[in-house]
């Protein structure tokens, strides 16, 4: 159950949106940035995703006609502008991924300037300024949010505190949630990543989607939001995307579900709240000052 349910347009029993975090090799980078240049293995797996996922993917969302969001760090929009160019012709939206997914824990104090840099390039070579967020690693932190706000964004997409959107309140302003959770990540089934921690028994394509569609079941029976936080280099692999393709054939002709990018979800969101409509759950931050003891 879901105590308060969003009204999705034309009665559509839930929103759903397929999120793809294009990381491409900027992941060796960051973790390896000494060596990294000459780990090939690592540059090969990573460059998979915008060079032969993305086409695979974008096939598949022209064929059936919708249009879903991208999060993509700066260094990546640089490097891959073929890629880009695709997704943004496409139709569909490109969010803020960091610049070259530097963890904001770690890089905590320094968000400005990662932040800022990364905006440049999705002016230059989007066109346009990111309405959402997501952080590397979900790794959101106030320094963020406070940046996001300044900076104009609408929308997060890093944070849990709900199963649908919700709105987060400030001192300095307020900005929207649209909520993830490792149960909808295709990390834990897929990724297996030595050279940057991370050792996860790989599943086979049904085994390690499986939990994705039960997911989608609970939300459908609750009028929820659905959203998947992929990876092209993991779940765009040909045998997992084919799995994927097969579930939005079947949802798409069985279902009453409204495919749509984050940017078009949220929007909905805050337009039926401007409207007197709706109001959605209201998180107020900071949670906390400072060391909890």
């Amino acid at each position: 159950m879901i105590e308060n349910p969003v009204p999705w347009p034309n009665g559509a029993k839930c929103a759903c949106a397929i999120t793809f975090d294009m990381d491409a090799d900027s992941l060796i980078h960051v973790a390896r940035p000494d060596d990294s240049f000459n780990r090939l293995y690592p540059i090969t797996m990573g460059r998979y995703g915008p060079t032969v996922a993305i086409p695979r993917i974008l096939k598949t969302y022209e064929r059936l006609g919708i249009k879903q969001s991208f999060f993509i760090p700066g260094w990546c929009l640089e490097h891959y502008p073929d890629a880009v160019e695709a997704i943004l012709k496409g139709g569909h939206e490109i969010g803020h991924h960091g610049w070259i997914h530097e963890d904001p824990i770690a890089t905590a104090g320094n968000q400005r300037e990662w932040i800022e840099k990364a905006l440049q390039s999705h002016e230059r070579i989007c066109g346009l300024r990111p309405r959402g967020y997501r952080a590397p690693v979900y790794n959101v932190t106030q320094e963020v949010v406070d940046l996001l706000i300044e900076h104009g964004f609408k929308y997060d997409s890093s944070l849990m505190a709900d199963d649908i959107p919700y709105l987060m309140k400030t001192p300095n302003g307020e900005l929207y949630e649209a909520p993830v959770h490792w149960g909808t990540d295709d990390w834990p089934p897929f990724a297996h990543y030595d050279e940057i921690g991370y050792m996860m028994p790989v599943r086979a394509p049904s085994q390690g989607l499986a939990g994705f569609w039960e997911e989608f079941e609970a939300h459908y029976e609750a009028g929820g939001f659905f959203m998947l936080i992929v990876h092209p280099f993991l779940t765009g692999r040909l045998a997992r995307w084919r799995l994927v393709e097969q579930w939005l054939e079947q949802t798409m002709k069985h279902r009453s579900v409204w495919f749509a990018p984050l940017e078009e979800i949220i929007g909905h969101v805050a337009a039926r709240r401007e409207a007197g409509t709706y109001e959605p759950r209201i998180e107020t931050l900071p949670y906390f000052e400072g060391p909890v003891s």
